[in-house]
């Protein structure tokens, strides 16, 4: 066996016999005949090697790799720190610097002699080799460094604003601050239990800009913000980093983070499906103006605790679905014709085989600018969606199947019961154009077919026979 043959036995790398056999020969060419085979073999070897590890980016670097390489700029030096260890140990030293490239920013984590090292020799814009272990730390992921060398000469262009829009956010940033509408906060966190015993805290709110929209994890303290936190208010993240979660970025608080509310001019504009297209299983964005509303349910889980949900009615120019808001979602103020955005809705089957939109934990809820134009078609002309329930009626699946018994139904203004085929009367505002029309008096709604051309906020009484919940009107007045 020959030495190059030796030499790549022992070789912990991807290569083949015939590829390192290359490699080396064009070392002893490049080295002009300084080297033999075997020396040549031993460069190309250290050289492989020393690529082992290597990421093409910060933003590659995650928790539980094995030893990573990577080359990043100093953004900040922090000072020295010293801490005892265990036993007869001397104490410990660590220096934590701020460093990124193109992707991204990390903190990294000088120890002992290096720590000494960093604080005598390195400064601020100077470009360092790295190879170390990352590991997940108190502000998101941290590098453990085993070995951090200057490269002199080398250049790397990066960002140092600490101020992003959404569009902008990657893996791996770190210390951002971001400003944008505050799409929902629900009131309640969960809680784990940690490793250590101890007891943790999480809650999500959601954040959005003109670039788009991002959740936002709050951690341990930082949940007691949703006290304080609004829905609609423009807010400025402070101190945040970004993490993924199921293929998605996510913008974590912990305890150096917290979000503010800021006197700064800044909308979310959803980017919705339309409600035609929805089909089931999907988790969509939608958007429209609300045609129904019904009261708040509570119900008992499995496990004893009680839950509540609320469904409303929503509509776009293609069509409505009803929409189930589970938890704390139950307890927003939405109200007929108010314009709500619904993001990451599960489009599941709901009652009478109606397809609905469920608005769990994941989900937010936004009030948009303005007062909805929700007229159109009548209520599945398109998109597949069945005729309109009258208002308090539907949505009850979500019970799994018990409360059918106790379905609340609309009554008339008068206050009697109504027969199929009586006559009715009915006086409210109109909150839905088009065909139908849909009146509301503050207590109920109506569903009305008219020929009369009605516009939203004219209120007008209404006079006709009733089937089916909706009054063919014969007069208008």
């Amino acid at each position: 066996m020959s030495a190059i043959e030796d030499v790549h036995e022992e070789l912990d790398a991807d290569v083949t016999s015939e590829e390192f056999a290359e490699m080396v020969a064009e070392k002893v060419e490049e080295m002009g005949g300084l080297a033999d085979d075997e020396t040549a073999a031993m460069l190309v070897a250290h050289e492989l090697e020393d690529e082992g590890g290597e990421v093409e980016g910060i933003a590659d670097i995650e928790p539980g790799m094995d030893e990573v390489k990577f080359v990043a700029k100093i953004i900040s030096i922090g000072e020295r720190r010293t801490f005892e260890r265990d036993g007869d140990q001397e104490d410990g030293q660590v220096v934590n610097a701020e460093v990124a490239d193109e992707t991204g920013r990390i903190r990294l984590s000088l120890w002992d002699e290096m720590a000494e090292g960093a604080i005598e020799t390195l400064e601020e814009g100077e470009v360092l080799r790295i190879a170390g272990r990352p590991k997940e730390g108190y502000n998101g992921v941290e590098v453990s460094a085993d070995k951090a060398e200057v490269e002199p000469g080398m250049e790397i262009e990066v960002s140092l604003s600490d101020s992003y829009t959404v569009e902008a956010l990657s893996m791996g940033l770190s210390d951002v601050t971001l400003v944008g509408e505050l799409l929902d906060v629900d009131d309640d966190y969960r809680t784990f239990d940690r490793d250590d015993g101890s007891e943790g805290r999480v809650a999500n709110v959601a954040i959005g800009d003109e670039t788009g929209r991002i959740r936002v994890t709050l951690w341990d303290e930082g949940t007691d913000l949703l006290e304080v936190l609004d829905a609609g208010e423009v807010v400025e993240v402070v101190d945040g980093y970004v993490r993924e979660r199921e293929g998605d970025l996510e913008l974590h608080v912990g305890s150096r983070g917290t979000i503010e509310e800021v006197d700064e001019d800044v909308q979310f504009v959803p980017d919705t499906s339309d409600i035609a297209d929805v089909e089931m299983g999907d988790t969509v964005d939608i958007a429209g103006g609300i045609i129904e509303t019904d009261e708040k349910r509570t119900f008992d889980r499995d496990d004893g605790s009680q839950g509540q949900v609320r469904n409303v009615r929503v509509r776009d120019e293609t069509g409505d679905i009803r929409v189930a808001l589970w938890g704390g979602k139950a307890d927003r103020d939405i109200e007929l014709a108010d314009r709500v955005a619904f993001t990451d809705v599960e489009i599941q089957d709901g009652w009478q085989d109606e397809l609905e939109a469920s608005a769990g934990w994941q989900s937010t809820v936004s009030l948009l600018e303005g007062t909805a134009d929700v007229s159109g078609g009548d209520s599945g002309s398109e998109g597949g969606q069945q005729e309109k329930t009258p208002a308090g009626q539907g949505g009850l699946s979500s019970f799994g199947g018990d409360g059918d018994d106790d379905t609340p139904t609309s009554t008339p203004a008068t206050g009697g019961e109504t027969v199929d085929g009586d006559e009715a009367e009915f006086t409210g505002t109109v909150v839905q154009s088009g065909s139908p029309v849909v009146l509301d008096n503050g207590e109920e709604t109506r569903s009305v077919e008219t020929s009369e051309s009605l516009t939203l906020g004219q209120e007008v009484t209404v006079r006709g026979v009733e089937h089916d919940g909706r009054i063919d009107a014969d007069e208008v007045f």
